[in-house]
C-alpha cells in the first residue's frame, strides 16, 4: 500500500473505537496459572465480498482451529482485530470503516461478533500517465509508430470506479506488459503512486512508464542441433531481421517448432544480453553514433537482438505399442515405429489390428517449406469386414497442408485399388486416382476441451479425368459441430454432417468414397456403419448422407458431468431413401487431460436394441 493510503488508514482508525469488553479478564488470569486451551466461533456480519475477505484473512479466522489457542491470545486477537478489519478492507476501497469486535464468553462455544459497515468506497480520481521515450521514429511511416494513444486509451483503472488494491497492482502490470510484449522489452515502471483522500474519497493516480531503447530482431542463431537438418527450425521462422520485438511472434515460433516432433524441449528468446554487453559499453566511455543528448537517437541505435532458438532433440526413432477397445471397431492392438531421420525426412509407420479394421501405413514427412507448406507421401493398407461388406484397400498418396489450428488446408492426391466382396457375391476390384481439397474452420474457447464456438469441415473432390479410373465422380461432404453455454452449468452440442456423390455408375467407385452412418460419432443407438444401403443381409455405402444430433449436458462438478441426447440420420442411394433413423439415450461426461470422455447409453429405434458407446477427445 502506498504511504499516503497507509496514513489515510490510520486515520480513519481513530473514528471508531472498538469494543472489546473481554480484554478485562487479562487481569483475572493469575500469573502461575497453566495456560487454558479456548475453543470459539466467529460470526462476521459484513457485505458479501467483505465478509469473504475477512474470512480468508481475519487471524481471528486463521487461527480459530489452532490446538494451542488460549485465553491470552484470543484476547490479543480481539484486542488486535479493529485495525487488521480497517486495513484489510482498505485494500477494497474502503478507508473510513465503522468496525465493531464483540466477545460473547457466556455462548458455548464463545462467539466473537464482527460488524462491519464499509461506508462511501474510495473510487478512482485523477490519472496521470506519464510516457517517458516514445518519441516518434522520423524514419517510420505513420502507421509503424508505436501507437502511444491507444496505449493511454487500454488503460484499465477508469475514473469512478472503486480504487481497490489488487485492481491498481493488475492495472500497472497490464499496463506495462503491453509495453514489454512488443518493441520495447526493456521498458520499467519508474513510479507509481496512489494518493487517497479519505474526506473526499477519491484515489489519485500517477504511473511514470519508461519504454527503454526501441528493440527490433536480428540474424537467427540455432543451439542444440546435431542430428538433424538446420532447415527444420529455419523454414519455420516467421522473424526476419528488422521486425520489431515482439513476444507474441517469439511464442508462435516455438509452438510451430514443438510440433513438429523433432524436439523433445525448444526455446525461442531474443538474445538481451546483446544489449547488455552494448550498454556497458557505453558506460565505459566507448563512442557511440547517436547524440546523448537525444535518448530516442540512442534507443534507434541499438544493436538487433539476435533470435536465438535452443532445442533438445528427440531421440531418432521410438516405437510404441498399446491396447485398446472400441465400440465401433472392437478389440484393438497397435505398433507405432517413428523414425525422424529417413534420407532427410521424418517418417511415421503405424500397425493397427482391430476386430473389424486392420490398418498399416507409412507415411514421410518433408520438412515445412519457408512459405509453411508442410508436404508428405505415404502407404496404406486396410481391411475391414463392416456390415456384411469386405473391403481391402491399397493407397499410395501425396499430400499438401497448410495454415494453423484456426483454419487448416490441404489438398490431397491418391491412387487406390480396391478389392470388395458383400454378402457372398463374387469379388469386385476397382481403382481410382481423385483429387481432394479439404478446409476446416475452428472457432472454439478451447481446442480440446471447447464449451463454446464452432467448427466446420467441408471437403470437396473426385477423380475427373480417365486416367487410372475405373468410374469417374465427384464427391463433397460436409460436417459441423456448434457449442453454446447454456446458464453456468450446462451447454447445448448441435452436431451435423451431409454428404453427395455424383457418377454416372455407383459401380467402379471406391467403397471409401460412398456414405454410410451410424456408431459413436454419428448415429448413436446402432453398430458402426450400421445405416445405409441394404444389399441382401449386407449394408453397403450410398450416395447420400445426411445426419443431426443434439445434446444437452449438465455439469455436476467442473470435469463431471451427465448427457442426455438425440440422434437422427441415414445414408441412401437418393434422397427419398434417407429416411432418418433416429436414436436417443443419456450419457456420462469427464473432463480427462486429454479430452473429453463420453460413456452414453443408446437406444436404437428402428432396431430396437440398446447400445453402449465410448468415445475420447474432440476428433475435429
Amino acid at each position: 500500500m502506498p504511504a499516503a493510503a497507509a496514513e489515510a488508514s490510520a486515520a480513519g482508525a481513530q473514528s471508531s473505537a472498538p469494543s472489546v469488553p473481554a480484554a478485562a479478564d487479562d487481569a483475572a488470569v493469575p500469573a502461575n496459572a497453566a495456560p487454558v486451551i479456548i475453543r470459539y466461533t466467529v460470526r462476521i456480519d459484513a457485505p458479501k465480498d467483505l465478509q469473504e475477505l475477512l474470512e480468508d484473512n481475519l487471524d481471528l479466522e486463521r487461527y480459530r482451529d489452532s490446538p494451542r489457542m488460549t485465553r491470552e491470545q484470543l484476547f490479543r486477537l480481539v484486542r488486535a482485530a479493529p485495525e487488521q478489519i480497517r486495513t484489510l478492507v482498505s485494500t477494497s476501497g474502503y478507508y473510513t470503516p465503522e468496525v465493531s469486535v464483540q466477545f460473547d464468553r457466556s455462548a458455548t462455544p464463545p462467539v466473537v461478533q464482527v460488524k462491519v459497515a464499509p461506508g462511501e468506497p474510495v473510487r478512482v480520481g485523477e490519472t496521470d500517465l506519464v510516457l517517458e521515450g516514445f518519441a516518434p521514429n522520423p524514419g517510420q511511416p505513420a502507421d509503424q509508430q508505436f501507437d502511444t494513444a491507444a496505449l493511454k486509451a487500454s488503460w484499465p483503472l477508469k475514473k469512478g470506479a472503486i480504487f481497490r488494491q489488487d485492481e491498481w497492482e493488475s492495472a500497472k502490470r497490464a499496463f506495462l506488459r503491453q509495453v514489454v510484449q512488443t518493441r520495447y522489452p526493456r521498458a520499467q515502471l519508474t513510479d507509481s503512486r496512489a494518493t487517497v483522500d479519505p474526506e473526499q474519497h477519491t484515489a489519485n493516480l500517477r504511473v511514470v512508464l519508461d519504454s527503454g531503447p526501441e528493440m527490433r530482431f536480428g540474424e537467427l542463431r540455432i543451439e542444440g542441433l546435431k542430428r538433424y537438418p538446420d532447415t527444420v527450425v529455419r523454414n519455420l521462422n516467421p522473424i526476419k531481421p528488422g521486425d520489431y520485438y515482439s513476444e507474441a511472434a517469439l511464442q508462435a515460433y516455438q509452438s510451430k517448432l514443438q510440433d513438429t516432433g523433432y524436439f523433445a524441449g525448444v526455446e525461442v528468446s531474443a538474445d538481451l544480453s546483446a544489449v547488455l554487453d552494448q550498454q556497458l559499453a557505453n558506460a565505459d566511455g566507448a563512442p557511440t553514433p547517436s547524440d546523448p543528448a537525444d535518448p530516442q537517437a540512442a534507443a534507434r541505435a541499438m544493436e538487433p537482438l539476435p533470435l536465438l532458438v535452443r532445442v533438445t532433440e528427440n531421440k531418432r526413432k521410438n516405437v510404441s505399442a498399446g491396447l485398446g477397445f472400441s465400440t465401433n471397431t472392437g478389440n484393438r492392438a497397435s505398433l507405432t515405429y517413428d523414425d525422424l531421420q529417413v534420407f532427410g525426412l521424418r517418417m511415421k509407420s503405424a500397425l493397427t489390428l482391430e476386430t473389424k479394421k486392420q490398418t498399416a501405413k507409412s507415411d514421410l514427412y518433408f520438412p515445412i517449406t519457408p512459405d509453411g507448406y508442410n508436404h508428405s507421401i505415404g502407404l496404406t493398407y486396410e481391411r475391414s469386414d463392416i456390415a456384411g461388406e469386405v473391403t481391402a484397400v491399397s493407397s499410395i498418396a501425396g499430400k499438401r497442408a497448410w495454415g494453423t489450428p484456426l483454419l487448416e488446408r490441404s489438398f490431397t492426391l491418391e491412387l487406390l485399388s480396391e478389392t470388395k466382396s458383400v454378402d457372398n457375391i463374387p469379388k469386385s476390384t476397382s481403382k481410382s486416382l481423385p483429387l481432394t481439397y479439404a478446409v476446416t474452420w475452428r472457432r472454439l474457447d478451447n481446442l480440446l476441451l471447447p464449451t463454446k464456438g464452432y467448427a466446420i469441415n467441408a471437403q470437396i473432390g473426385g477423380a475427373l479425368l480417365p486416367v487410372l479410373t475405373d468410374e469417374k465422380f465427384i464427391r463433397s461432404y460436409l460436417r459441423g459441430v456448434y457449442y453454446k453455454p447454456f446458464g453456468a452449468r450446462s451447454n447445448i452440442i448441435l452436431r451435423g454432417e451431409a454428404g453427395a456423390l455424383a457418377s454416372g455408375s455407383k459401380n467402379g467407385v471406391p467403397s471409401v468414397f460412398l456414405f454410410r452412418a451410424g456408431g459413436d460419432q454419428s448415429v448413436r443407438g446402432y453398430a458402426y456403419q450400421e445405416l445405409g444401403v441394404k444389399q441382401g443381409d449386407a449394408t453397403i455405402g450410398g450416395r447420400y448422407l445426411a445426419t443431426a444430433s443434439a445434446e444437452y449436458q449438465y455439469w455436476f462438478k467442473p470435469a463431471w458431468g451427465a448427457a442426455v441426447f438425440y440422434d437422427a440420420g441415414n445414408a441412401g442411394d437418393r434422397f427419398k431413401d434417407l429416411h432418418p433413423k433416429s436414436g436417443y439415450g443419456v450419457g456420462a461426461r469427464w473432463k480427462s487431460p486429454v479430452g473429453p470422455l463420453n460413456v452414453d447409453v443408446a437406444y436404437g429405434h428402428a432396431v430396437q436394441k440398446y447400445r453402449l458407446h465410448f468415445s475420447l477427445g474432440f476428433t475435429f
